[in-house]
């Protein structure tokens, strides 16, 4: 505001300048400025100008007027020495103000004195002073100023101030003072202000604005050189502009224009883009011109290759920085150590582990942790041994990763033993047994020391164990966190230890700690677990009142079970309240309650509540209308399934592979094979590929309408399109061969079964023992009899097939040829008593 008053007081002294609104320029993100260091020796100093060049002996004075507190604009002495007031004045007390917010208030102060107007090179001090400050809003009113009082500037001053804007990322605001100090007569631009332009631009990684803005510079006859060109080299690089960077390196290199910074540009790009190899080969070219990377290089490469998963060529690259003289500090150890543990290459790890310890360089507590990931416990026992040199805080650190490696190593009880040593309160013997580290001093556990053995007790089922480490933490002044309290809460729910969870929860509250949405839902997963709607219900209550959400998966759980244990009214109940409460359930909890009525037969009361649903807005998902229409079918109400079947799709449900299953097994026990087999050509025409249930309902359907020859072209059929028949399929269509009278056929798909590994179920060879009897083919009938005695696969009692196959043997005891091979089954105890009770009487 105090820059835009300014502005407004020099439009009434000065009416004759058009000003620029201040807002048209845009303000653009801070991308950090890299000046190359070639260009030291170039910066305009603001101080050649054709003033005295000696201090006024005023500056001493306004510096201390405007440093001194509080500040008055309407200090007497101010007022004296402000007619005296001078570029030179303004200019050397800018310098020798130390805080920016006071060298802007003189510097607004001296633009609204009568008879004083700033030149190029106070503009520059205050850019300057303001540029290092990184003060972006008061930069670019300072840039309208320069425009709106026509301020004249050398090419050196503007490349200056371009330089200062360029530094905070103002790239547009740079453009557009370059081009009105051009349109305005204001300065002739030169090769350095050009230059000065070009490195601005390389911060805004516009490769469009730095082409044109280089062709412009040659148009106008200015050649370019070194640092003409290594801007544009920046900006192709930070664009991964691969080709184009190297074509201007090449142009660099043939003008001998190649320096450390040059290559240390391209040799990080390369690094960046991924490119290590290429990366490597630049710096050998380096070295053959006796070109050195510097420290701050060699650092950033080895990360980058470390990252790039090129651990081989760091290490190269390290041993490298070590001929050049540079010492490296623990921070590249750590990360070096970091990419070989991270490549399991352990022993090149400890290589460089000792390296630093014969170096007395001290490993901290980070690579330390690094190395105990990959070591046995005794080496991670005397890493801690060797950890003297650290802080508390450190060793702490190292203490809780190798807690953290015992239990990852399911070394429970050790891990459990350690947490004691840092108690102090572990017997010696214990301590010597278990070959852990004798503590001079205790090392105080902190709330993640014990969080992780707690968590891996916890994990393993060792709750009471977990339970007392939790109650033996604030003895040790180790007070616990959220984390641990739903971490004990949850393992005690999943162990069903509802009592013990609430006493926990209710002491976590007393502690001060707001219980979470996962402390709710994993007490209230047990209560459905449990079936406790009642309890399920009040809990619900309480999360309402904190604003959490039970969870879905949960409810429906509950839904489901209540469902099971024929408690479908308790469940439409318990959805009700939910609702209530302001819990909308989901379609999948919906769903599981329309499934547990259509299992308890209450299909009715299941269509009321999916009609219940769509009325209050949900959108039924495939699975729900599955549900819904499988139900029906099964209810033998299959034109109502297509209802819904129609329902479902003009609501945008696409039917799936299960909905026309569906729909195939309710036609075909209506016995309309016909209307099964139509659902099948819907099926191919909507690109739904038949599942092997398809087609195994669709060939028991056939068979049941005694069509075997349709029943075996289906089947064929099968096999052409790749949909490989399984168990019950086989069995499906010998049974059902069998009813049709085709035991031959029958027989020779129990071969093909019995070669796939398919072990039949009883029913198939009392289907086709009973079948070759009623064909009277009594001999095959008892070799199959013979099979089924040798691997002892007979009916239970009660199984309606022990009265078929009862019956078969009783013919087969009737004829002359088999009687005498059921005698000798018969003799052989390998016949149950009850297939040959009747024999007997005979």
């Amino acid at each position: 505001m105090a820059l835009l008053r300014i502005i407004g007081a020099h439009k009434t002294v000065c009416k004759s300048v058009k000003p620029i609104n201040p807002y048209a320029l845009v303000s653009l993100l801070f991308i950090k400025n890299i000046s190359p260091a070639s260009h030291s020796h170039r910066l305009i100093c603001t101080k050649t100008h054709s003033e005295s060049s000696s201090p006024s002996e005023h500056t001493s004075a306004l510096i201390s007027i405007f440093t001194k507190q509080p500040f008055s604009p309407d200090n007497a002495e101010l007022k004296n020495l402000a007619p005296r007031l001078t570029t030179q004045v303004v200019e050397s007390v800018l310098n020798g103000l130390k805080s920016w917010k006071i060298a802007h208030r003189f510097f607004t102060w001296a633009s609204n004195q009568c008879g004083y107007k700033h030149n190029c090179y106070t503009y520059n001090t205050m850019a300057s002073i303001l540029s290092h400050a990184r003060q972006i809003a008061p930069l670019r009113a300072l840039a309208m100023d320069i425009l709106n009082f026509h301020c004249s500037m050398t090419p050196g001053a503007l490349g200056h101030l371009v330089r200062c804007l360029g530094t905070v990322g103002l790239v547009k605001e740079v453009n557009m003072l370059f081009d009105q100090v051009r349109i305005m007569g204001l300065c002739v631009p030169n090769n350095y202000t050009y230059n000065c332009l070009l490195e601005a631009i390389a911060k805004s990684k516009s490769i469009d604005l730095i082409e044109m803005r280089l062709k412009e510079m040659r148009d106008y006859g200015w050649k370019s050189d070194k640092y003409t060109l290594t801007p544009v080299l920046q900006v192709y690089c930070h664009a991964g502009k691969f080709e184009k960077a190297l074509s201007v390196f090449n142009d660099m290199n043939e003008q001998g224009w190649i320096d450390a910074h040059i290559f240390s540009i391209l040799v990080l790009a390369f690094s960046k883009w991924g490119e290590v190899d290429k990366a490597f080969e630049f710096i050998e070219r380096m070295e053959a011109r006796n070109i050195r990377l510097n420290q701050k290089t060699f650092c950033v490469l080895i990360h980058g290759f470390v990252r790039e998963s090129k651990v081989d060529k760091a290490l190269q690259l390290f041993d490298k920085m070590r001929q050049s003289g540079f010492d490296p500090d623990v921070s590249l150890y750590d990360v070096l150590i970091g990419g070989l543990c991270k490549n399991k290459d352990l022993e090149k790890a400890l290589c460089l582990y000792s390296e630093m310890k014969q170096l007395g360089i001290h490993p901290d507590a980070g690579i330390l942790t690094k190395l105990m990931a990959f070591f046995e416990e005794s080496e991670m026992i005397r890493l801690l041994e060797e950890s003297k040199v650290l802080d508390e805080e450190a060793i702490i650190l190292l203490y809780n990763s190798v807690l953290n490696g015992l239990v990852n190593n399911s070394s429970h009880d050790k891990a459990c033993l350690l947490l004691r040593v840092m108690m102090g309160d572990q017997p010696d013997s214990d301590i010597e047994s278990y070959k852990l580290p004798r503590v001079k001093k205790v090392i105080g556990p902190n709330t993640t020391s014990c969080r992780i053995v707690i968590d891996g007790l916890v994990k393993t089922g060792k709750l009471d164990l977990a339970l007392t480490l939790f109650r033996d933490m604030n003895r040790v002044g180790c007070e616990p966190d959220i984390i641990l309290y739903n971490n004990l809460i949850y393992g005690l729910c999943n162990s069903n230890r509802l009592e013990e969870s609430y006493e926990l929860f209710r002491q976590m509250k007393m502690s001060g700690f707001e219980p979470t949405q996962f402390t709710h839902n994993s007490i209230f997963g047990c209560l459905c677990r449990r079936g406790d709607v009642v309890a399920a219900l009040d809990l619900v209550r309480e999360m309402r009142a904190h604003g959490h959400e039970p969870w879905i998966k949960h409810s429906s759980l509950l839904v489901k079970g209540l469902c099971k244990h024929g408690r479908a009214v308790e469940a439409l109940k318990f959805l009700s309240n939910i609702v209530q409460e302001g819990f909308l359930p989901d379609i999948v909890t919906y769903s599981a309650a329309m499934d547990g009525l259509i299992k308890l037969q209450e299909v009715d009361r299941a269509l009321e509540l999916f009609r219940v649903i769509c009325s209050h807005n949900y959108c039924p998902d495939v699975v729900a209308y599955n549900i819904l229409i499988g139900g029906l079918c099964k209810a033998k109400r299959v034109l109502e399934a297509e209802d819904i079947l129609s329902e479902m799709v003009v609501k945008g449900r696409v039917p799936s592979v299960v909905t026309y299953n569906h729909l195939i097994d309710g036609w075909c026990k209506n016995d309309d094979v016909d209307q099964a087999m139509l659902c099948l050509s819907k099926m191919l025409a909507e690109d739904r590929e038949p599942s092997v249930i398809t087609y195994t309902t669709l060939v028991n359907g056939l068979c049941n309408a005694r069509r075997p020859d349709d029943a075996l072209m289906l089947w064929n059929e099968m096999g052409r399109k790749g949909c490989a028949p399984n168990r019950i399929a086989f069995m499906a269509l010998i049974h059902g061969l069998c009813k049709c009278g085709r035991p031959n056929t029958s027989l020779a798909y129990l071969r093909e079964m019995e070669e796939k590994e398919m072990k039949p179920d009883t029913f198939v060879y009392v289907a086709l023992i009973s079948s070759f009897v009623s064909s009277c083919n009594l001999h095959l009938a008892l070799e199959i009899l013979k099979e089924m005695a040798d691997k002892g696969n007979f009916p239970e009692p009660l199984d309606k097939n022990c009265l078929i196959l009862r019956d078969a043997v009783l013919k087969l005891s009737e004829d002359a040829k088999t009687s005498s091979g059921i005698k000798s089954l018969i003799a052989g105890g390998r016949i149950p008593q009850i297939c040959y009770s009747d024999v007997d009487q005979e």
